[in-house]
């Protein structure tokens, strides 16, 4: 289901997307509005699920870990309700995606370094259910959009 928002929620959602920290006073300035009315947006735009969480980014290398891991795993349909449960609760899965295509699923993995991701990519060929992995090591990240498309946001207003 698609939500309609409006300049003043779009506003909202770009702000907090460049600073998660942004305060409601700060919005509201530039929205001409009290921050009691951005705080009730907000809380709005979470009630409809436009806001899911408002989150930190962590820095993985400057904690000391190996750049993210992409896997792409083909796995037997019929088991992926236990695979997906299996994988979602492992801690070093950061994300799980179901995707189409020649491979189901993509998780992005996070490893202290490459021995860790040599271990971790060969246990997870001995789940059940999963037919084959294709691992994809991230040199660097080029780009990493903290946004709402342009076009689209011209496309809504």
């Amino acid at each position: 289901m698609r939500i309609a928002l409006d300049k003043i929620d779009l506003l909202i959602i770009q702000k907090l997307l460049q600073d998660g920290r942004a305060s409601f006073s700060s919005i509201a300035k530039e929205a001409k509005l009290t921050d009691v009315a951005i705080k009730k947006r907000v809380e709005s735009l979470k009630r409809k699920n436009v806001i899911s969480a408002i989150t930190v980014n962590l820095n993985y290398k400057t904690l000391g870990f190996e750049n993210p891991i992409f896997v792409q795993i083909r796995s037997e349909v019929s088991k992926n309700k236990d695979l997906i449960k299996k994988l979602s609760s492992l801690d070093y899965v950061m994300e799980l995606h179901q995707v189409l295509g020649e491979y189901n699923l993509l998780a992005k993995i996070i490893v202290q370094d490459l021995e860790a991701a040599e271990k971790t990519i060969n246990k997870l060929g001995t789940f059940d259910g999963i037919l084959d992995l294709k691992t994809l090591v991230v040199l660097s990240e080029l780009k990493n959009a903290e946004t709402v498309p342009s076009e689209a946001l011209q496309k809504k207003l």
